[in-house]
C-alpha cells in the first residue's frame, strides 16, 4: 500500500503545477455548466443581450476613470496634510478621513445625491445674496454624484496609502535636498513624490480595479437609460426578460474580464518601474553598457 503511495507522488509530481491548476479550473467549469444546465440557464438569451449590457462599458470606464482621478488628487492633498505640521490641515485630513471611511459608500451616494439639493434650496431662500441659480447648484445627476462619491471615499482610503508611500521615503532624502536649498515644494516634486509613487502604484492599481467594480452602486441612484452603465444595462434588460440570472450573470463575466485585464497591465506597470530598483535588471544593463563599450576587435 505504501509503495502505491510512493509511486502516486511521484507520478503526481512529474505533472507540471500548471497544468494541475488548469485540470481544476476545468472541472469547476465543468461543475458550473452542470448545475446552470440543471437550472434552465439559458446560454442563448446572453449571447443576445450580452452586446447590450456591453455597451454600458464606456460609462463604467468613464465614472471610474473620473473617480481615480479625483481620488488621487484629494489622497494627495489628504496625505500632504497629515504629514505636515498645520494644525488647520491636519484637522481637516484627519475628519476627512474619518468620515468618509467610516460611513458606507452607498450612503455617501445617496447623499450627494438626495440630500444637497435640498441644502441648496434652503441656502437660497434663507439668504438673498446668494447668486441667482443656487438653488439648482447643488442638484447632481445620478452619474455625476456617484463618481464624486466614488472619489471621495476611495481618496480617504488612498490617503493612508500615499502617505505611508510618502513616510517610506529615506529621511535621508529630504535632508540632502533641505541642504541643497530647495523649498518644501521642490522637495516633494523632485525628491520625495517620485520615489513615492514607485510605492503607491501597486495599492493604487488594486484601488482602481476595486472602483471599477464599484461603479455598480450608481445603478442604485437611478441612472437614465442613456448613460447606464454595465449593471444597470443587466438591470433593465433582465427585468424585461425575467431573466434576472443570466443578466447578473452577463454582468458579473464583464467585471470579471475588466479585473483580469488591468491586473495584467497592472504587473506589466509595476515590473516597468520596478527596473530601475531590480538589482539584477541594473547589474544586466551595466554590463550590457560595457560590452557595448568594448572595441570590437583585437587591438593594433
Amino acid at each position: 500500500m505504501s509503495d502505491t503511495w510512493e509511486r502516486a507522488q511521484l507520478a503526481s509530481a512529474r505533472v507540471p503545477f500548471r497544468f494541475k491548476v488548469l485540470v481544476v479550473w476545468v472541472v469547476l467549469f465543468g461543475v458550473l455548466a452542470f448545475l446552470g444546465n440543471a437550472a434552465g440557464f439559458d446560454v442563448q438569451w446572453i449571447r443576445d443581450n450580452f452586446r447590450y449590457i456591453l455597451g454600458g462599458l464606456r460609462y463604467t470606464m468613464v465614472i471610474a476613470i473620473a473617480g481615480i482621478v479625483l481620488a488621487i488628487v484629494l489622497a494627495l492633498l489628504g496625505a500632504l496634510a497629515r504629514i505636515s505640521h498645520n494644525s488647520v490641515a491636519y484637522g481637516i485630513a484627519g475628519f476627512y478621513v474619518s468620515f468618509f471611511r467610516g460611513t458606507p459608500l452607498i450612503v455617501q451616494m445617496f447623499l450627494l445625491y438626495l440630500a444637497l439639493p435640498p441644502v441648496g434650496r434652503n441656502l437660497a431662500e434663507k439668504y438673498s445674496w446668494l447668486p441667482e441659480g443656487f438653488d439648482q447648484a447643488l442638484v447632481l445627476d445620478a452619474a455625476t454624484a456617484g463618481t464624486i462619491a466614488l472619489g471621495l471615499n476611495y481618496g480617504a482610503y488612498m490617503t493612508e496609502i500615499f502617505r505611508s508611500g510618502i513616510q517610506s521615503v529615506a529621511g535621508g532624502q529630504g535632508e540632502a535636498a533641505d541642504a541643497l536649498g530647495m523649498t518644501y515644494v521642490q522637495k516633494m516634486r523632485k525628491v520625495v513624490l517620485p520615489q513615492a509613487f514607485r510605492v503607491v502604484i501597486p495599492p493604487t492599481g488594486n484601488e482602481f480595479i476595486a472602483m471599477m467594480k464599484d461603479t455598480a452602486l450608481v445603478s442604485f441612484l437611478g441612472v437614465t437609460v442613456a448613460s447606464a452603465e454595465v449593471f444597470r444595462r443587466s438591470q433593465l434588460v433582465g427585468k424585461a426578460d425575467f431573466k434576472n440570472l443570466e443578466a447578473y450573470v452577463a454582468a458579473a463575466l464583464v467585471y470579471w474580464g475588466l479585473t483580469v485585464v488591468f491586473t495584467f497591465l497592472q504587473a506589466r506597470l509595476e515590473k516597468r518601474i520596478g527596473r530601475g530598483y531590480d538589482r539584477d535588471h541594473v547589474a544586466r544593463a551595466m554590463l550590457a553598457a560595457n560590452e557595448q563599450g568594448q572595441p570590437h576587435g583585437g587591438g593594433a
